[in-house]
Parts: structure tokens; C-alpha cells; sequence
């Protein structure tokens, strides 16, 4: 009779026991759900800040270029844009190279310097460089395939003056020596290292 007693006792326990650790269960359950905070997507108000124009580098220095189609090509320093981004000129009727934005990361600045002649830039911004969106980019597929192939790209004569004023003005306190300059291609030869050049 005892152990009966006994054996009853421990189920009564043990059934108490799991009530109690269900009851526990669902609590922490709870406790998670109600925890759980919806948290609201907050936008960047931080204005990106153009990078600071390198020490080395000023209005009317001879840059090389490393990069883009125009690498190894020397161009005249104009001013630094708003974005951050250099403005450069061949000029375009010494060497080829138009009026266009590069990163500073991607130049290397020599000592020499032109007299930029009372060129007048200041109209040239960001937006100048702005291209038209075609329809074109946007078609997918077949349709992208068999379009018709985009009209080319013609540079507008408002363009064409104002590249054409801004070298004029560059050109006429340039001598020889420099001209010659300008229109030669940089390029290392044997036995040349980048480290001990001095530009």
C-alpha cells in the first residue's frame, strides 16, 4: 500500500513538473513575441564631401593620365568640379584629348605649369558632362537584339565652341618646347623605374 502511495505521489509530481515547464514554454514564448520591435529604416543624411585637391596639383599644372582610353596622355589642370572630379583639356588640338572630368587618384603631377591665358571655364560643372538617356537601354531580350541600332553620338556645336574657345586661349601662351610637350605620349622604356622619376 505504500508504494502505491508513493508511485501516485511521483506522477502527481511529475505531471506538475510538466504543466508547469509548458506553462514556463509558453511564457518565454510570449515574452519573445511581445520583444520583437518593428525598427524603422532611417535614410543617410550625410552629404558626401568632395575629396581635397592634392597639394602637388593646381590650376594650370600638366597632368598625366593613367587610366581611361587617354591614359599616358598629357593634359592641362583647369579647376576641381563640385564632385570632386578634376577638369583637364589636351588641349584637344595639340593631343586629342576633349574637355572631361578624371579622378585625381589616376594622375600624376609633373612641375611643369602653363599660364592658362585668361581661359574661361566657369560655366563648365558636373552637368556639362551629362549624357541624354537613350530608349534603347531599356528594352531586354529580343527586343534589345533586333532593335535598331542607336543613332551616334553627335557632340553639340555649343560644345564644340566652347572646347574650341577654352584651347585657343590655352594655345597662345604655349611655346614649342611645351607644345611638343603636350602632344608626346608618356611610356617607360627599359631599365626606367616609376619610383625614381622625377616628374
Amino acid at each position: 500500500f505504500g508504494s502505491r502511495r508513493c508511485a501516485v505521489s511521483c506522477r502527481i509530481v511529475a505531471g506538475f513538473a510538466g504543466a508547469m515547464g509548458q506553462a514556463g514554454q509558453q511564457r518565454s514564448r510570449q515574452k519573445k513575441i511581445c520583444n520583437k520591435k518593428t525598427v524603422k529604416k532611417v535614410k543617410s543624411t550625410v552629404e558626401k564631401k568632395a575629396p581635397k585637391l592634392r597639394k602637388n596639383i593646381q590650376p594650370g599644372q600638366i597632368l598625366i593620365l593613367l587610366a581611361s582610353k587617354f591614359r599616358g596622355k598629357r593634359v592641362v589642370f583647369l579647376k576641381q568640379l563640385e564632385s570632386g572630379l578634376l577638369l583637364v583639356t589636351g588641349p584637344f588640338a595639340l593631343n586629342g584629348v576633349p574637355l572631361r572630368r578624371v579622378n585625381q587618384r589616376y594622375c600624376i603631377a609633373t612641375s611643369t605649369k602653363v599660364d592658362l591665358g585668361g581661359a574661361d571655364f566657369k560655366s563648365i560643372t558636373d552637368s556639362y558632362f551629362s549624357q541624354e538617356k537613350t530608349g534603347k537601354k531599356g528594352l531586354k531580350g529580343q527586343e534589345k537584339f533586333f532593335a535598331a541600332e542607336a543613332p551616334k553620338k553627335v557632340l553639340p556645336q555649343e560644345k564644340k565652341d566652347g572646347q574650341k574657345k577654352t584651347d585657343d586661349a590655352i594655345i597662345k601662351g604655349l611655346g614649342n618646347d611645351v607644345k611638343s610637350y603636350l602632344k608626346s605620349r608618356f611610356s617607360l622604356s627599359a631599365n626606367m623605374y616609376p619610383h625614381e622619376l622625377k616628374f
